[in-house]
């Protein structure tokens, strides 16, 4: 069996820097607790080694006590949560990732303007909480071409599209596309996808037009891998998104010729040298 990994397997800029951050504050103990405000990336199996090392997760503000080191996730998060954790005399260590704020800002700016943010993205995810909360003139947020063709859209109102930055490329293009192209709409589109999810996730489709099957890598909870899993499936391609190397079928595994390995942005290397370690012997 041949296994091929993908280039753009592993963590991205932003996590790295995210995690180089909090890594200094543990490295280098002043006698104040840590704090991370939710998970600082969407991955189990890092979190469990921070926790070890004594940081704590926490949800809400109020339970950073006063003094203490409170870490911003890589996913950022919201104006109003900032503010309330300013207002408790903190220590901030910002670890949002650059391409997140630069979304964030840009949101902010072109709302200004009496402009409604259509956000393509996870209702439910922190990064998408953090992002509407810069929105000026209200929002939507949406998941499918579907779900926004059922919002009412009206002449009137001036109209700022923007993604989730690790949403899909290609469906937010053609999303755009259908709403720049009508006349009755004055609509402004932010690019805000961030360069290495486009990457990552063309690769893998490449990937899977050559292989016979696709594993791809990381936590479950993170919104970045399961599209990863998603783009593969939509070429046809079979495909399991796995946690650990535990989770392979590896009888089922066995009888394919070729299998790519690709990964999502808050996949530490380990975990996918595992997968890989694993797959080596079929």
């Amino acid at each position: 069996m041949e296994v091929i990994l993908a280039e753009t397997a592993g963590f991205c800029m932003g996590v790295d820097m995210a995690l180089t951050k909090l890594d200094q504050l543990v490295a280098e103990p002043d006698g104040r607790p840590i704090y991370i405000l939710g998970p600082i990336i969407h991955n189990p199996q890092v979190l469990k080694g921070y926790a070890d090392k004594g940081v704590v997760m926490v949800h809400d503000p109020v339970e950073v006590p006063a003094g203490a080191h409170v870490v911003i996730r890589a996913h950022g998060i919201t104006r109003q949560v900032e503010d309330a954790l300013r207002d408790r005399k903190v220590r901030i260590k910002d670890a949002t990732c650059p391409r997140v704020k630069k979304a964030q800002l840009l949101i902010e700016r072109n709302t200004a303007d009496n402009g409604e943010l259509l956000l393509y993205g996870e209702a439910d995810h922190p990064e998408v909480a953090g992002l509407v909360s810069y929105a000026q003139n209200g929002h939507f947020v949406f998941s499918s071409a579907e779900e926004l063709a059922r919002y009412p859209l009206t002449p009137d109102r001036r109209y700022v599209l923007a993604a989730q930055t690790t949403q899909d490329r290609v469906h937010f293009e053609s999303i755009a596309a259908d709403l720049t192209g009508r006349a009755d709409l004055e609509v402004t589109v932010l690019e805000t996808i961030c360069d290495a999810t486009k990457l990552r996730q063309a690769e893998a489709k490449e990937l899977a037009k050559n292989v016979d099957f696709m594993v791809v890598v990381g936590g479950y909870n993170s919104g970045n891998t399961r599209r990863l899993a998603q783009v593969v499936s939509e070429q046809g391609t079979p495909c399991k998104h796995v946690e650990t190397v535990e989770e392979l079928p590896l009888n089922d595994l066995a009888r394919y010729k070729r299998i790519g390995v690709t990964a999502g942005a808050s996949t530490p290397r380990v975990l996918i040298d595992r997968v890989l370690a694993g797959l080596q012997p079929l």
